[in-house]
């Protein structure tokens, strides 16, 4: 039975920016799905580093995209555009699928591309799902499209307990590399060991480069996945091995950082910049085709387990980023219209 779609609906919006208190919820008018695209009733809206980051003023989404944040969602197809197939069923009314967004995943409804989205690996809960489209997407596309990742070499990751980081180790073990992890207590570090990571560092009182290069043998991380950027630009050079790749995804550490050119010439390195929001939507859905491929056979043997912290209502969007903004969180932080 097709869905009555009301006209207007909740959402999450930052008014100014600044901390949580900016968060307010506003009515809308429900999305009209474009020629392309699938209008999605959402379960979940996943809480990610770049919604804070668009919060404080210093990640404004790309030109053309919703102004509401949130970069994945789960839910169920409510409607269809002009041009959109429905393969296998795929897009009919009432489908599962979850979604990578340029933006206006803080809402009951959001109209996306229809590559972009995909049916939910088979046995997750369909909550959950709402955090899986935007780590699966950056872990996938940064490690094995870009830095061409091969089993048995060394993964470091920095932040192993956040949502990135928890994906990041089990795909990463899941397709045969070792994983290194760092991060800022034992309690965070215990959380990355439960999911597989063969070492943990604990960057306040250890040099990561160091650790890295002593349990290793002197051989050192083949690639390092950053959220940091500038700060630890020096040190992630210091650890690579020879062919070692740098792939910096964050700036939480700045933007501008001094690199030893003799450094990175000596270990034959390469860095790697990306972003995943601002790409154009084809690559998007290039993306979530292998992440369907790729990825979510492993979700389905219980290779790559969703790591839902808490759930939020969307009402407590504000409580949502200030708890995220803690940093007692491990995994996923969700909103749930």
């Amino acid at each position: 039975m097709t869905e009555t779609i009301p006209q207007t609906m909740s959402a999450a919006v930052f008014e100014g920016s600044g901390g949580p208190e900016v968060l307010r919820i506003v009515s809308r008018p429900v999305p009209t799905p474009a020629p392309g695209e699938i209008l999605i009733r959402v379960s979940a809206a996943g809480l990610n580093r770049a919604d804070v980051q668009q919060r404080k003023g210093v990640y404004p989404p790309p030109p053309g995209a919703s102004d509401i944040p949130g970069l994945e969602v789960s839910g169920t197809v409510a409607a269809r555009g002009a041009d959109v197939a429905s393969p296998a069923g795929e897009y009919n009314d009432g489908a599962p699928v979850c979604a990578l967004l340029a933006g206006g995943g803080y809402a009951e409804y959001v109209a996306v591309p229809a590559g972009q989205a995909v049916p939910l690996p088979s046995g997750v809960d369909p909550i959950d799902a709402g955090g899986l489209p935007e780590v699966a997407a950056t872990v996938w596309s940064n490690l094995v499209l870009e830095a061409a990742v091969r089993p048995g070499e060394w993964v470091l990751i920095h932040g192993g307990s956040g949502g990135i980081g928890a994906a990041g180790i089990q795909i990463m073990k899941a397709y045969g590399a070792h994983v290194a992890v760092t991060g800022s207590t034992r309690e965070k570090l215990d959380y990355a060991a439960g999911l597989g990571a063969d070492l943990l560092i604990d960057y306040r009182t250890e040099d990561f480069a160091e650790r890295m290069r002593e349990a290793t043998d002197g051989h050192g991380a083949d690639v390092v996945l950053d959220v940091v950027g500038a700060k630890y630009l020096g040190a992630n050079v210091s650890t690579l091995a020879t062919g070692g790749r740098l792939v910096v995804i964050g700036l939480a550490g700045g933007v501008r950082g001094e690199l030893d050119l003799s450094a990175l010439m000596a270990r034959r390195g390469r860095v790697i910049a990306t972003t995943l929001r601002s790409r154009p939507s084809a690559e998007k859905a290039a993306i979530m085709d292998q992440v369907r491929r790729h990825v979510w056979p492993m979700v389905s043997a219980g290779r790559l387990k969703p790591t839902t912290d808490r759930v939020f209502a969307l009402a407590d969007a504000a409580a949502a980023h200030a708890y995220f903004d803690s940093g007692e969180h491990r995994g996923k932080v969700l909103l749930r219209p």
